[in-house]
């Protein structure tokens, strides 16, 4: 089990079922849009970096006990903000996927681009354990 794909794609799903979007005419792509380092440094983890974690394990470990990513964050010295900046980074690319399909409309484009931060804030203040 990959955490990290499992907390994009769960604030992925936050995200969409907010702002009134018509299930019988949208395809949600829950996969993840790209690797999370893309500086193609192969032991970079950005999303781990940002929470202070060493591996999959302990950040999922963490998790089990209950914490959130923010209590994570927090008890390492970590940074969230890089954390939720990731996290909407790779929900923006999700989103251009799916408007560059045809998917879904402009106007419904913006109105999730423009929750983003809150939802993906609100998310990791959220326990999962």
């Amino acid at each position: 089990m990959n955490i990290k794909r499992v907390m994009v794609v769960g604030t992925m799903v936050v995200a969409m079922s907010f702002g009134g979007i018509n299930w019988n005419k949208t395809t949600v792509n829950a996969s993840p849009v790209a690797k999370w380092s893309t500086t193609g440094v192969a032991d970079k983890d950005e999303f781990l970096e940002g929470l202070k974690q060493v591996s999959d394990e302990e950040l999922y470990e963490a998790l089990y006990d209950g914490k959130s990513l923010h209590d994570i964050a927090a008890d390492n010295d970590g940074n969230i903000g890089s954390v939720i900046n990731l996290q909407i980074s790779q929900l923006t690319k999700q989103l251009d996927l799916r408007l560059a399909k045809g998917n879904i409309t402009a106007q419904q484009y913006t109105a999730h681009k423009a929750e983003l931060r809150e939802i993906v804030t609100q998310s990791t203040l959220t326990t999962f354990g």
